[in-house]
């Protein structure tokens, strides 16, 4: 049973009613995601509005709670947000940056490495947007989370 706010008791008991998290695509960068988010490195996300509002999903809200996905589609861990922004890609900042526990210690690197995910064709396929680039105008998401239950048997 959850709340509003998508929370459960006991976040564990089911865990298959959460919504999914799935960071990145299936593969070699989600599953240094995952890894980075179970091992406590990343605690921090980044997405952009467009990639929400194509998919029709709400935006993230402090207490909602999630699933993590691993590439192959299994649930490893259990999230809550504990607290979202929307702010324009050029007002992100370097402790946000660090905190995705992607090993950037640098806004520039942080910035050509998204930047490279989102001109990806995979993040244009799932827009269906051939030409989608950001900018500094870009609206994101940045969003903080804890890890609430560890799945993993």
């Amino acid at each position: 049973m959850t709340d509003d706010a998508g929370r459960t008791a006991d976040p564990s008991a089911d865990p298959t009613a959460l919504p999914p998290l799935e960071l990145g695509f299936p593969g070699e960068l989600r599953d240094r995601l995952v890894a980075a988010v179970l091992d406590g490195s990343k605690t921090a996300t980044t997405g952009v509005v467009a990639g929400y509002a194509h998919e029709g999903e709400e935006l993230p809200r402090v207490g909602r709670r999630s699933l993590v996905l691993d590439s192959a589609g299994e649930s490893v861990a259990v999230v809550e947000v504990t607290e979202v922004r929307v702010v324009p890609l050029g007002d992100v900042d370097l402790g946000h940056a660090v905190d995705e526990g992607e090993g950037h210690t640098t806004l520039a690197e942080w910035r050509r490495d998204h930047e490279a995910f989102w001109h990806g064709p995979d993040m244009r396929t799932a827009l269906d947007d051939p030409h989608f680039t950001v900018d500094d105008d870009t609206p994101v998401v940045l969003e903080r989370f804890r890890v609430v239950a560890d799945l993993r048997a």
